[in-house]
């Protein structure tokens, strides 16, 4: 076992002295911004209700549409086989132009799954290979890819919940599970890369830690976002059109006969409105992050600022216009990128620690 591990240290050493943290970096962001554009996207999918559209996981061969009629014919028959299209779809006169639609979205969504899958493991590939990987940040690479590998398998979860005639949408849970694991491996894509710019700049750098503001901050965001996406799971957002009022109440009538646990995670009015209002404890913890931030560098702290301002006017608008579609995109668009202003912020308050 020591001699596996002399080997492995005498390998980062040998690498570091090739290293290039400043290219590391800059993929790392590329990367993290396709992320963003796929978390968008992903939010058209399911505002669009065309999750469900395509009901097989190809790995390889599914990159490829249907490419005439009997093929997408087959792929309509099968779709007919679920309750959405049963229950919703069906009753509503779906044609084969309006299935051609929400295939779409579903297979560039997929698509674009495919495509971050590629843009990360070759040029990971191709530094390892080269030696250009800094002393200590290749497991973090590869956890990174492990991260982008569970998202494509959550994924197929997410839309196999719904798969079923009973079904007419995608359980709420995986929902929650797949965006959730999007935005964490954001965060980590946006974290690793400020630690590599850091090492270009300063060789004897370490990595930033998570200091204790961080954690609490990030635990806050981190049940909005889960409301954010039960809410949209559970087609919530659609439960009042008012702001701030609810059924012309501070507090709505929401469903308590099945118990508390079951209504905080399955009631669609009690969900909005936790989402609504957690929403300004979220805010809270991000002014103070941001004014901790402020002597660090401005610019992250107005990213947060900008960001989180930018959200709650979405939010609320999202609400008092019936959840528009591309303002409702819009939203969760501004979400992936707060996430990535949070992760800033906290990298440079674990930078001062």
């Amino acid at each position: 076992m020591n001699s596996v591990a002399e080997t492995s240290r005498a390998a980062d050493a040998s690498a570091g002295t090739l290293a290039n943290p400043t290219a590391l970096a800059r993929w790392l962001l590329a990367v993290a911004g396709v992320i963003v554009i796929m978390v968008i996207v992903g939010g058209i999918t399911r505002l669009t209700e065309s999750g469900l559209s395509i009901t097989e996981w190809k790995p390889v061969t599914g990159a490829i549409p249907p490419l005439n009629d009997a093929q997408w014919q087959a792929e309509f028959d099968a779709y007919k086989q679920i309750g959405e299209y049963q229950k919703v779809s069906g009753p509503a006169g779906m044609t084969m132009a309006d299935y051609k639609f929400i295939y779409f979205w579903e297979w560039f969504h997929r698509l674009l799954g495919r495509f971050i899958g590629l843009i990360y493991a070759v040029p990971l590939t191709y530094y390892w290979m080269r030696g250009m990987i800094p002393a200590g940040y290749k497991a973090r690479l590869l956890a990174l890819l492990a991260l982008g590998a569970l998202q494509g398998t959550f994924g197929w979860y997410m839309v196999r919940s719904g798969l079923s005639t009973e079904m007419t949408d995608v359980s709420h849970f995986w929902l929650s599970i797949h965006l959730l694991t999007a935005l964490f491996t954001l965060a980590g894509l946006i974290w690793t890369a400020l630690d590599l710019r850091r090492l270009a700049q300063i060789p004897s750098a370490k990595p930033a830690k998570f200091t204790g503001l961080a954690w609490a901050v990030s635990i806050v965001l981190f049940i909005q976002l889960l409301l954010g996406a039960w809410v949209a799971g559970l087609n919530a957002g659609l439960a009042s059109d008012t702001w701030p009022l609810m059924q012309n109440r501070l507090v709505p009538e929401f469903d308590q006969a099945k118990g508390w646990i079951w209504a905080l995670t399955h009631d669609p009015y009690l969900l909005h409105f936790l989402h609504r209002w957690w929403a300004w404890v979220a805010v809270a913890a991000l002014i103070i992050m941001a004014r901790k931030v402020r002597p660090l560098d401005r610019r992250a702290s107005l990213a947060i600022h900008v960001s989180f301002g930018v959200q709650i006017l979405l939010g609320i608008a999202t609400v008092m216009t019936g959840v528009s579609l591309w303002i409702a995109v819009a939203h969760q668009g501004v979400g992936a990128v707060l996430v990535a202003a949070t992760a800033w912020g906290a990298h440079l308050l674990g930078r001062r620690a």
